[in-house]
């Protein structure tokens, strides 16, 4: 027997502390003024490039951010450091990770009407994992206070969230969960170069979290069946951290820029806009969903021109903010949970029998997308 699946709960963790473009502008072109100043002589003879200011009005226009939530304002906002502060913890006290993933998946069983004894599955699903082992899902798991079924980690970077989905899906489809959590703790200003001009703006810290559930135990006031999804990956080098354990075995690339994000914006904007319009629209055709029936796309929110190109090449014509939610002004880029926040945000307002599309897509290259029907 196949079974049906529903999203009935969706949560959303969000940093007390944000920054302003302005303040983050301040910050770093101050870094700038130090740095040059620094390195005047080896400017001057031609051996270094001087840096050069950012500025609010350019990131805005490049990217359509306003603002980002973040952990720690002080170390990122601080020029000689341009880092968040993060304590390490004891091993006997909850990581940070997975604090903020259970504020989160809280919330959604809250709104699933469910506790933690209901789920069979936890799926942490993000762009970076704290540690190596254990697995961030089971120490979610843990610390919401299951004391049966499993859990493992996934990193498929920006697209972990609908890729996720889909493995929860599967699970419950095939028989081995009924319930399943799919938690997305991003704590993207760890992996931010904030010294780098071209993409100190990008990133914010959030997390959100999904609850997977058999449509016939469904119970919650806000159900959305998965109708199906898809997913994509074809290898890319245009977006790539190659931080990771083997770092000590190569003692000369510690601390390199290659072990931050890093990225050819305009190659991926060329590479990955086409590739995801193409999927959404084959995949809604795969399912016999005509385009005209699409009331909402929550999109990944890493770039304001990228979503409005896939949104214009999926509807055939401009789409409005309500078809295509807006929320990285606000959050920046965070990575798999840009669309969850989208989707968390911009859903309870529609009717029963609309249908619409998450869809996420970044590094790898990789692409998910969840096509979903309110119903209920």
């Amino acid at each position: 027997m196949t079974h049906s699946v529903v999203i009935s709960g969706t949560g959303l963790w969000t940093p007390e502390q944000s920054i302003t473009n302005d303040e983050l502008v301040a910050s770093f072109n101050e870094y700038v003024d130090r740095y040059n100043r620094r390195h005047a002589a080896a400017i001057e003879a031609g051996e270094m490039d001087a840096l050069t200011h950012s500025n609010s009005a350019f990131i805005e226009k490049a990217s359509g951010i306003k603002q980002r939530f973040v952990l720690d304002k002080e170390g990122i906002l601080d020029p000689d450091r341009l880092c968040p502060t993060i304590p390490e913890r004891g091993d006997d006290e909850i990581s940070v990770q997975a604090e903020i993933a259970v504020k989160a998946a809280r919330q959604a069983l809250d709104n699933a009407g469910l506790t933690a004894d209901d789920l069979d599955a936890v799926l942490v699903a993000c762009s970076n994992m704290q540690r190596a082992y254990p697995a961030m899902a089971v120490e979610v798991q843990a610390a919401l206070g299951m004391n049966h079924g499993w859990g493992y980690d996934m990193n498929v970077a920006c697209s972990s969230a609908t890729f996720g989905i889909q493995t929860g899906v599967d699970a419950i489809r095939n028989g081995s969960a009924r319930r399943v959590l799919m938690v997305n703790p991003e704590i993207c200003s760890g992996h931010l170069a904030w010294e780098d001009r071209d993409c100190h703006f990008i990133f914010g810290d959030v997390s959100t979290a999904v609850i997977l559930e058999r449509a016939e135990d469904a119970t919650s006031a806000n159900q959305w069946e998965v109708l199906g999804t898809r997913l994509q990956t074809k290898f890319s080098n245009n977006i790539r951290n190659n931080f990771g354990f083997l770092n000590r075995a190569a003692p000369d690339g510690v601390g390199a820029r290659d072990k931050l994000f890093r990225q050819e914006g305009r190659r991926v904007f060329k590479e990955v806009c086409p590739m995801v319009a193409e999927q959404i629209t084959s995949h809604l055709g795969d399912l016999e969903v005509p385009v005209e029936q699409v009331k909402r796309m929550w999109l990944h929110q890493a770039n304001l021109n990228m979503n409005e190109f896939i949104a214009r090449r999926v509807l055939g014509r401009e789409a409005s903010r309500e078809e295509a939610p807006v929320i990285l002004d606000d959050y920046a880029n965070t990575s798999s949970a840009g669309s969850i926040i989208a989707f968390h945000k911009h859903n309870a307002d529609l009717p029963a029998g609309t249908k619409g599309v998450i869809c996420s897509f970044g590094a790898g290259y990789s692409i998910g997308s969840v096509v979903v029907d309110r119903v209920k």
